[in-house]
């Protein structure tokens, strides 16, 4: 018999048994029979705490926009130039799909499926990149301090380049990316952008 858990416990648990589910099969793939099964408890527990499956899958998403990480930290240390601060952004956020990669694998199943307020959550958590880069690029081309390429296309390809890296690593745990460290690997990348951009300081 499963144990008798507290509400705010039980809630938890639920969260994150879901969470692992949600990102091994997407939103589509996992029935709320086999969450419940997995806690060892019946549907209508399940059913108590949320009252359908899509309100289950927002509150895990509101999880994890609860951890988002903070970039204000790297935004305000020196040095304060536009590739040091991007390379700390990249760091801060490498580090925490590190922590969790279920993350990462929410957005790409949600993307397959086409789940748009999931997809809309994603795209909201690159949209700080994005939005540096692109305000940042449009500044240093008018000191001609990096090339003429289009700001956004620049951020579109700074945020393949990280995702790829981040899947090769924290997701397929890639062996030809085992030897080098994570923070290397992003170091490495962000260099290779700001070359591709000719960024100047």
């Amino acid at each position: 018999m499963a144990k008798r858990l507290k509400a705010a416990e039980r809630r938890a648990s639920i969260l994150a048994v879901a969470k692992v589910l949600f990102a091994d099969k997407g939103y589509h793939g996992v029935a709320v029979d086999e969450i419940a099964s997995r806690l060892g408890v019946s549907p209508a527990v399940l059913y108590h705490h949320f009252p359908s499956k899509e309100a289950l899958y927002g509150e895990v998403l509101d999880t994890l926009a609860a951890q988002r990480e903070s970039y204000v930290d790297a935004a305000l240390q020196s040095p304060d130039d536009f590739g040091s601060v991007l390379l700390r952004m990249t760091l801060v956020f490498a580090s925490s799909v590190a922590r969790d990669p279920d993350y990462l694998k929410m957005e790409m199943l949600s993307t397959l499926e086409g789940a748009q307020v999931a997809r809309q959550f994603f795209e909201s958590h690159w949209k700080s990149f994005s939005d540096y880069i692109e305000y940042s690029m449009r500044e240093l081309s008018q000191q001609n301090a990096v090339s003429q390429i289009n700001p956004r296309t620049a951020g579109l390809m700074f945020q393949g380049m990280v995702r790829e890296a981040l899947y090769a690593k924290c997701i397929l745990h890639s062996s030809r990316y085992q030897s080098t460290h994570l923070p290397d690997l992003i170091t490495q990348l962000v260099g290779l952008f700001l070359n591709a951009i000719q960024y100047k300081e």
